[in-house]
């Protein structure tokens, strides 16, 4: 344990005006410190930059070893240095900064006072929504969901309660038996103020769209949401997505983006309906192998995540792909063209973004192609 003790160091790094402190063995080098960094800044490596004593780091360098520009003759003190990050090469929403009290926000929350958690529904608008089975409720300062919608059971098939301040989805929604879509975007909504229960006996629900909510996690009554063809969950903190997602045998439209997804559950694979994807932005670091069973998939959205490699038969095996957004991960142009069935991808693409360029009036002047993986 003594040995042991007397070949660690300690590594403080300054970065977004707070130091991060590390231990970690007197042999690693900065490549290694690179990749203790990143879960803790949201830097991809190759997007890092320390600076120690005046002087950019090689990737090369140990970091105990008194390599250039860290060396260090005070063995009992502390490495310090600083890092610097790329634009745009980070994984998540975004570098990691030093959270700063707001003395405004209590006093806001506290100061808005008015009595706008309900909406006063007068008969004719009542009425309304019986006869054309749509409610549109954005924008409403809701924060409860007016009884009357309940009222209305089987005769809606569009409800829309984006952007209110609502908290609580209650069982009360399994009367809405017709609803097909469902928008409840950017509320107030946790794990445990959502019905599933009174979701689950929604049997025509097509659309369910709960982005830029609360949600750390999706439970296993998601399967019972067998009829779901489009699936929004964007801008939440989930961090990983149930097994029994793979249920959804006619999911076509996966939206996770913005989220704190570390993983991705191998039962994806067995959404065979799946025509577009979006992980962006989130702490991937790899994907399954059953992706590549997804025959039906076009788009496969994965830019600012930590993944350094595919599924080997991605680019085989998905031969209807034609859009991958690797922007912002460590995977390169380079790299993408070892990938067997890489030339049939890039035709599927080219032809994708000519076709696309044919419906701009100004466009047929572009030459330039920019999609898929950073060129370094």
């Amino acid at each position: 344990m003594e040995r042991k003790e007397k070949t660690m160091i300690q590594v403080s790094v300054k970065f977004n005006g707070r130091w991060i402190p590390l231990s970690l063995s007197a042999e690693a080098t900065v490549r290694d410190l690179k990749s203790l960094l990143q879960p803790l800044t949201n830097l991809l490596p190759r997007g890092q930059k320390l600076i120690a004593k005046g002087k950019i780091l090689d990737d090369e360098h140990k970091i105990g070893g008194g390599g250039e520009g860290i060396h260090n003759n005070d063995h009992a003190s502390v490495y310090k240095m600083q890092l610097i990050g790329s634009q745009g090469l980070h994984q998540g929403s975004g570098p990691i900064i030093k959270k700063k009290e707001s003395p405004l926000a209590s006093n806001s929350s506290s100061n808005n006072t008015r009595d706008d958690n309900q909406v006063t529904v007068v008969k004719s608008q009542f009425q309304r929504w019986n006869l054309t089975g749509v409610i549109s409720l954005s924008n409403s300062h809701l924060k409860v969901i007016p009884q009357e919608v309940w009222n209305c059971g089987s005769s809606v098939r569009f409800l829309d309660l984006n952007s209110n301040s609502i908290q609580d989805v209650p069982e009360a929604i399994a009367a809405l038996t017709s609803l097909q879509k469902l928008f409840l975007n950017s509320n107030c909504i946790k794990d445990e103020s959502l019905s599933w229960k009174g979701l689950s006996s929604l049997k025509s629900l097509y659309f369910l769209s709960l982005s830029q909510n609360f949600f750390t996690t999706l439970p296993s009554d998601l399967a019972a949401l067998t009829t779901l063809k489009e699936l929004h969950v964007a801008h939440n903190n989930l961090t990983s997505l149930p097994d029994e997602i793979g249920l959804l045998v006619h999911l076509q439209v996966l939206k996770a983006n913005e989220n704190r997804l570390t993983t991705i559950t191998s039962r994806i694979g067995s959404c065979s309906a799946l025509v577009d994807i979006d992980l962006s932005q989130n702490l991937l670091i790899e994907l399954p192998e059953t992706l590549s069973n997804l025959a039906n998939l076009k788009a496969l959205h994965l830019h600012n995540n930590g993944l350094k490699s595919l599924p080997s038969t991605l680019l085989k095996n998905c031969t209807q792909l034609s859009t991958l957004d690797l922007h912002g991960t460590e995977i390169t142009m380079d790299m993408l063209r070892e990938f067997e069935g890489w030339e049939s991808f890039d035709e599927r693409r080219v032809l994708k973004h000519s076709k696309q360029l044919a419906f701009r009036v100004r466009g047929a002047s572009y030459s330039y192609f920019d999609e898929g993986a950073d060129k370094s």
